[in-house]
């Protein structure tokens, strides 16, 4: 594929949000289309900023705070965000003319010269992306580029800067995998950390969310690498499905790494033991060995919402955990400390069951403050575990923060760890993380 498939057509951006590369696509069509249409069910207010950064574009219109069925219908090609769910009338409307629906990582994939490393899974993704690209930095040819589901980097503005014998190390989220069927392309390596149910509010079902992540190796050519958590049964069931297949097959295990690498990792818990020793099978796959990694191991710190340290308070440790969205990633999160914890959870509702989390860690933390959609739902199944002793119901993170200065002590650790999203009370996850961060700076 080349760039003219957007050579002086019209290009309609569906969804310019702040994450999902609405604003890469949007400049990067603007670069070769005859005229762009950006389109979103925000208003110009709320997305003034990235606005801003296109406004030097003289072929870009901007169709605000809500979409018209005629940009789709009329246009040739629809670059479509992955934050949006495809099944809506819009999109129908582009296929029934027959119009081309594609997405900034198709794009990518299909103009990429590099090799790419993909990372995705319920947990840990994000933090094994970093830490890869970090560890990849060591080899001595090529360039390495982080981006994807993580960080800011405009891949598509970036492909002028990619050289074949670069490499792409990318975070990948089920909905943007999901888009990766259209044009049947997996990448190079492809890493899942583990699974868990998530997103089911748009997947709808376990099953459907499981063949989502899939796609990061169903379509692997010959030679390609698929590694694996060993601890994790659906990542087993797919190394057993794949094992004799023309990719290679690799299981990591957190259990089998080097004493003296974990010795020196500074992030606490197992879960990244078991992201170290994802991002060191993939640097293996490089030729890279233990030896060549330790200084990279060793200098490697925690990614801004993910077990992150903001200060110290009269003895008590504040932890930003924003990224975690699911039950799952907060187990991980209570897990990693030994010290007493007051628990900061709750948000936006993505049909999620709080059962298990509830059963694992109320016998962990010594208090529990709840905010958002899911408040109910949290408190109910920690109430059923009868382990609980408190449980304070708030209705903003300014009062969750403040009810944990007033209870906690000299050892504790607050930890906000949502097990949901943010979308209830807050642009993203990030922009929660912030708030908690500049609320407990205030104390």
């Amino acid at each position: 594929m080349s760039i003219n498939l957007l050579k002086d057509k019209s290009v309609v951006i569906m969804g310019l949000g702040v994450f999902g590369g609405g604003l890469d696509s949007a400049k990067f069509a603007a670069r070769f289309a005859k005229k762009v249409v950006v389109t979103d069910t925000a208003d110009e207010k709320k997305l003034a900023e990235t606005i801003n950064q296109l406004k030097q574009f003289d072929n870009i219109d901007f169709h605000l705070g809500g979409h018209q069925i005629s940009d789709f219908t009329d246009s040739d090609v629809i670059i479509v965000n992955p934050a949006v769910d495809e099944a809506n009338p819009y999109i129908d409307a582009a296929k029934s003319k027959g119009k081309l629906i594609t997405s900034q990582m198709e794009l990518f994939f299909q103009l990429c010269p590099a090799k790419i490393v993909a990372i995705t899974g319920s947990n840990g993704k994000s933090t094994t992306t970093a830490l890869t690209a970090h560890l990849l930095k060591n080899i001595k040819t090529g360039k390495v580029f982080l981006g994807g589901n993580i960080g800011n980097l405009p891949l598509l503005e970036t492909l002028k800067q990619i050289k074949d014998n670069d490499i792409v190390v990318l975070e990948i989220s089920s909905f943007q995998l999901e888009q990766l069927v259209r044009i049947k392309k997996s990448p190079h390596i492809a890493c899942v950390t583990n699974i868990a149910p998530n997103h089911l509010d748009r997947h709808k079902t376990m099953e459907n969310y499981c063949s989502a992540k899939e796609n990061i190796f169903r379509f692997q050519k010959p030679g390609g690498i698929a590694v694996l958590n060993t601890c994790d049964e659906k990542c087993r069931q797919w190394y057993e499905k794949y094992k004799q297949t023309s990719r290679k097959c690799i299981l990591f295990d957190r259990e089998k790494l080097d004493s003296k690498l974990t010795e020196i990792f500074k992030l606490p818990g197992a879960a990244n033991r078991e992201n170290l020793a994802a991002a060191v099978t993939i640097a293996g796959c490089f030729g890279l060995k233990d030896i060549d990694l330790a200084e990279s191991i060793g200098s490697f710190v925690s990614l801004p919402h993910r077990l992150e340290l903001i200060r110290e308070v009269d003895g008590v440790r504040y932890y930003n955990d924003s990224i975690a969205t699911t039950p799952e990633s907060t187990i991980v999160a209570v897990q990693a400390f030994d010290e007493p914890k007051i628990l900061i959870a709750g948000g936006y509702d993505k049909g999620l069951n709080f059962d298990q989390m509830a059963e694992v860690i109320c016998d962990k933390i010594k208090a529990l403050i709840l905010i958002g959609q899911t408040a109910d739902k949290i408190e109910r199944s920690a109430r059923r575990t009868g382990k609980i002793a408190q449980i304070y119901r708030v209705k903003s993170l300014s009062e969750a923060v403040n009810q944990a200065g007033k209870i906690s002590v000299s050892g504790d650790i607050v930890l906000l760890s949502p097990a949901c999203a943010s979308y209830d009370m807050f642009v993203n996850f990030a922009d929660r993380g912030k708030q908690f961060g500049e609320l407990v700076k205030q104390l």
